[in-house]
């Protein structure tokens, strides 16, 4: 029964109450016993758990007074916003879930418009109402404004007690559409999520558009025109559970006979091998621009580093590597990610689930190189970059920004701004209190450390939310670090020429900090070209050699001296510097 099926998902920003407003759905509709009941039930890997912030989008279908309700759970960061706009593909509403003590962020903005884009229906829902910072007033006069609807539309709930949920459940099914689409068509079901299992293949989550796909049937991806079996088809609730079929309007998963998540990407369409279906409108293809080289801490692990990464991409369409070799670090991998916390991420599953130590570089973006030949070229790693002689013009990738924070603030953030050398655009207020600022600035300068400085100097109050605008011509240059006289390309930046001498001094100083004392001197040094400009020096230890002389004439004392001092030399010329691994993110690294 088409006409009894909803499909919702919830957005909001992060830790606005997203997974637990899930764990009460689905406690009240009886979908999970009380004794199988647990916090963040949806949110399955350890990390998810541990860090208290959903990662992986979560299908889970509920019934309630005989509607079917299929759930979509999303994540909230930045980050991870690519997995919103698949989520919000696959369904009709979205409870959008706003924090009564917060009030609206950045997030809730972006989500909210990448809602309104999809046309979706948008349940305006305020949480945390129990809390004794709770000001349901305020914040209900900040969705008004934002939403255009009226304040009777704006449902208060807690999702931590239950309290309103229910009546939240009935709005669903009163205020979303149910789903389009004809059960006569040739079957077309839209992927938004698809993850490899090791015993059972790749399996897909689907959004069923027109028809029916049955258990057995012949399927085929009409991208990649990859064609196999539908080996079982099923829901989530919140276990797999099969069925015979899945029918036009119902989200669900298939479970297929390939090998390769490559084969069923997200934003495919899956139809009959027979039918002459056309595709669905898919998602923009995910371009990562934080690039950063992931190394083993020796060689012997690189086949294992390899083949986890390879695992990890089945799960993660928005992973793009390539293997890059360098002489201090060996062989690794040059990874793409979405943002920092997604590297935090991958850097952090590799190493637990496949236990290989690993040496991370320096985060970077990516630039587009005009060479004098006519040619342009895309650069991932700063060491790459062609002699100057070359070069035309560099261009490097600029973002348009939004930072919500409370109008008091709004000086230090406009200082924060062209401190990245970015600028303020314009200014407008969400209601009374809050205030937000557009600005553009390069990408390059918010990876490092922009968010903890807004975070400190909005005394935690300040959110944003940003998406790549273009690629601009830029005065930039390579800044080179060389340790005991040897270019180490791992730690070669681009920058801007006017902040390249700050970046050089600071981060020679934090090497001199990080890299540990050896038995000879060592020079640190940053140079553009040919040119150095800066450098520290570490002292070498100092052996007292003169400990075993008892007296006698000073001439033995200078002579055991002068053979320490050749020594020191000799070292100087054959010994190697050992570098830690915090070496290579020493700009990530807070005063």
């Amino acid at each position: 029964m088409q006409n009894k099926i909803r499909n919702f998902c919830i957005i909001a920003h992060i830790d606005h109450g997203k997974s637990t407003l899930a764990d009460r759905l689905l406690e009240i509709t009886g979908t999970v016993g009380k004794r199988e009941m647990k916090a963040q039930l949806l949110d399955k890997m350890d990390l998810e758990r541990e860090r208290g912030i959903t990662i992986k989008l979560a299908p889970v279908r509920m019934n309630y007074k005989d509607f079917q309700l299929n759930l979509i759970d999303t994540p909230g960061h930045v980050d991870f916003s690519y997995e919103v706009s698949r989520s919000l593909q696959a369904c009709e509403g979205a409870i959008l879930v706003v924090d009564a003590s917060q009030g609206i962020q950045a997030q809730t903005l972006a989500n909210v418009y990448l809602a309104m884009e999809a046309d979706l229906k948008i349940i305006p829902v305020l949480n945390k109402i129990d809390l004794p910072a709770a000001d349901v007033p305020r914040v209900t006069k900040e969705i008004v404004s934002l939403l255009g609807c009226s304040s009777e539309e704006v449902l208060a709930i807690s999702a931590k007690t239950g309290q309103g949920v229910e009546a939240l459940l009935d709005a669903v099914i009163e205020r979303v559409n149910p789903p389009d689409g004809d059960s006569e068509k040739p079957p077309r079901a839209l992927i938004f999520d698809s993850f490899y299992d090791e015993y059972r293949g790749v399996i897909v989550y689907v959004r069923v558009i027109d028809g029916k796909i049955s258990k057995n049937d012949e399927i085929r991806m009409i991208a990649t025109e990859a064609e196999g079996d539908a080996l079982e088809v099923g829901f989530l609730s919140p276990e797999m559970k099969q069925t015979k079929d899945l029918n036009t309007g119902e989200i669900g998963y298939i479970v297929t006979n390939f090998h390769d998540t490559s084969e069923a990407r997200v934003g495919d369409t899956v139809t009959l091998s027979k039918s002459q279906a056309s595709a669905l409108p898919g998602y923009k293809e995910v371009k990562p621009f934080v690039y950063a080289g992931f190394f083993p801490s020796s060689n012997e692990f690189y086949p294992q580093l390899k083949d986890a990464i390879e695992k990890l991409k089945l799960s993660d369409s928005a992973l793009v590597y390539a293997p890059e070799n360098s002489p201090v670090l060996g062989h690794g991998f040059r990874i793409g990610f979405l943002g920092l916390l997604h590297m935090d991420i991958i850097r952090e599953r590799v190493e637990r689930e496949f236990d290989i130590d690993l040496i991370v570089t320096n985060p970077s973006t990516d630039y587009k190189i005009l060479l004098t030949n006519g040619n342009e070229i895309d650069l991932t790693n700063a060491s790459q970059m062609p002699e100057l002689q070359e070069i035309n013009e560099i261009k490097e990738p600029w973002i348009i920004g939004e930072i919500v924070v409370p109008k008091d603030y709004v000086g230090p953030v406009i200082q924060l701004i062209s401190s990245a050398r970015g600028y303020q655009k314009n200014i407008s207020f969400v209601d009374e209190q809050l205030a937000l600022v557009a600005f553009e600035a390069p990408l390059a300068n918010l990876l490092t450390d922009f968010y903890d400085k807004l975070k400190s100097q909005t005394s935690g109050y300040g959110s944003f939310n940003y998406e790549l605008a273009n690629y601009r011509t830029e005065d930039l240059v390579r800044v080179d670090f060389y340790v005991a006289g040897d270019i180490v390309e791992a730690l070669s930046i681009i920058c801007h020429r006017t902040e390249a001498d700050n970046i050089g001094r600071t981060t020679v100083e934090k090497l001199k900090d990080i890299i540990p004392r050896q038995n000879f001197k060592v020079s640190l040094q940053a140079a553009i070209g040919g040119r150095f400009i800066a450098r520290e020096d570490i002292s070498a230890y100092r052996k007292d050699v003169t400990i075993g002389l008892y007296g006698g004439d000073v001439s033995r004392k200078k002579k055991v001296l002068a053979k320490q001092k050749r020594g020191k030399e000799r070292l100087k010329r054959f010994g190697k510097v050992d570098l830690p691994a915090e070496a290579f993110t020493v700009l990530l690294k807070r005063d």
